[in-house]
C-alpha cells in the first residue's frame, strides 16, 4: 500500500529539462510548508531531451517524487489523466511544470479544499500581463465561445491549474471517452467548486511546447467533446435561409404587385434560398438525431450523487447513474 499520502502535484512534462529541476525547487518547499505528507508526481510526456533521465535522477534523490515515463507524446490532457489514475492523495494538484502556474497560491487553494470543503479548485487567471495581444485575444475569444456552447459553462481564463478532491478524482477517472477536456469535465461532474484568482507569471525557461497546431487540436477536442453546438448549425441556418427566401418572395411580389419589372432571374436567387434552406432543415433534423446518439456513445452518467441521508448502510444503492 505504501506510505500515507495527503496531497499528489501532478505535471506533465515534454522536452522540459530546463525546467523540471526549478519546478522541484519551488514547489517542494511550498509543500513542505503544508504540513502533510505530499507526493510529485511528473509525467513524462515521451520527451526527446534529458528531462527522463533528470527525472530518473530526482526520484533517486527524494523519494516523494514519483516518475511516469509515457511510451511516446500523448498530449498534456492524456499525461494529466495518467497522474490522475496513479496519484495516491487524498487531493491531487495539476499544474503545468513552466510556473506558469505559480506554486505561491497552493496553499490557498489547499485550505479551500480542506477547510471549506471545495471538491474542485480552479486557479483563474486575472491577468495576463506577459502574454502577447493575440494570445490574449485568441484566449478570450475562445474562453467566450467555448463558456457559452458548453452545458455547464466553462468558466472563462481557468487552466488545468486545479486542487480535485479524492471523489472528484475517482469521477473524472470514471468517464468513459477518450477525447478529454479536463477544463470542462472537471465542471461538469458538479460538486462544490471554487476558484483563486492569480496574475500569470512569464515562463522562467526554455520554451512553450504548445505550437499553433496542438492549440488548434486542443480547442476542436474541447468543441467536439464538450458540446453537439456545432451539429444545430445547419438546423438553424436552414430555417434561416427559408424565412429570408420567403420575404425575398414577398418583396419581389409586392414590386410586381405595383407594377415594376421583375426580371425571371431575380425570381431565381430566393427560390435557390429556398432549396438551400429546405436541404439544411433536412439534415438539421438528421443531424439531431446524430447529436443524441453522439451523447450515447459518450456514455456519461445521467446522474452523479453527492452523498445520501436517510438511508440504512444496507439501503444505499450504488448506482452512479440511471442505467
Amino acid at each position: 500500500m505504501g506510505e500515507y499520502v495527503r496531497y499528489s502535484v501532478i505535471t506533465p512534462a515534454f522536452n522540459e529539462e530546463e525546467m523540471l529541476p526549478r519546478f522541484l525547487e519551488r514547489v517542494v518547499p511550498v509543500m513542505e510548508s503544508l504540513g502533510s505528507p505530499f507526493e510529485i508526481i511528473v509525467v513524462n510526456d515521451g520527451s526527446k531531451d534529458k528531462t527522463a533521465e533528470i527525472l530518473a535522477a530526482s526520484c533517486e534523490k527524494d523519494k516523494r517524487v514519483k516518475g511516469i515515463n509515457l511510451s511516446r507524446n500523448f498530449g498534456q490532457q492524456a499525461a494529466l489523466l495518467a497522474g490522475l489514475g496513479a496519484c495516491r492523495g487524498d487531493a491531487a494538484i495539476l499544474m503545468d511544470i513552466d510556473l506558469q502556474d505559480p506554486p505561491d497560491i497552493i496553499p490557498e487553494m489547499v485550505r479551500m479544499y480542506a477547510e471549506e470543503g471545495y471538491d474542485i479548485v480552479h486557479a483563474r487567471r486575472s491577468a495576463r500581463p506577459k502574454d502577447s495581444f493575440l494570445k490574449k485575444l485568441t484566449a478570450k475569444l475562445f474562453y467566450r465561445f467555448i463558456g457559452r456552447i458548453s452545458n455547464p459553462p466553462v468558466p472563462d481564463n481557468v487552466s488545468d491549474f486545479k486542487i480535485y478532491s479524492r471523489r472528484a478524482i475517482d469521477e473524472i477517472l470514471a468517464l468513459p471517452e477518450r477525447i478529454r477536456f479536463l477544463k470542462s469535465q472537471s465542471v461538469w461532474i458538479g460538486f462544490k467548486q471554487g476558484f483563486v484568482d492569480f496574475v500569470r507569471p512569464e515562463r522562467e525557461a526554455g520554451k512553450t511546447k504548445y505550437t499553433p497546431k496542438k492549440m488548434f487540436r486542443l480547442a476542436a477536442d474541447a468543441i467536439v467533446s464538450n458540446s453537439n453546438y456545432p451539429l444545430s448549425l445547419s438546423l438553424k441556418f436552414g430555417v434561416f435561409a427559408c424565412f429570408t427566401a420567403l420575404l425575398g418572395f414577398v418583396g419581389l411580389g409586392i414590386a410586381a404587385g405595383v407594377g415594376a419589372y421583375i426580371p425571371f432571374a431575380a425570381w431565381l436567387f430566393p427560390f435557390a434560398a429556398l432549396l438551400l434552406g429546405i436541404d439544411l432543415c433536412f439534415k438539421g433534423v438528421s443531424d439531431m438525431y446524430l447529436s443524441r446518439i453522439y451523447e450515447e456513445v459518450k456514455n456519461r452518467p445521467v446522474y452523479i450523487i453527492k452523498d445520501k441521508l436517510g438511508f440504512d448502510d444496507d439501503e444505499k444503492p450504488d448506482g452512479k447513474n440511471g442505467l
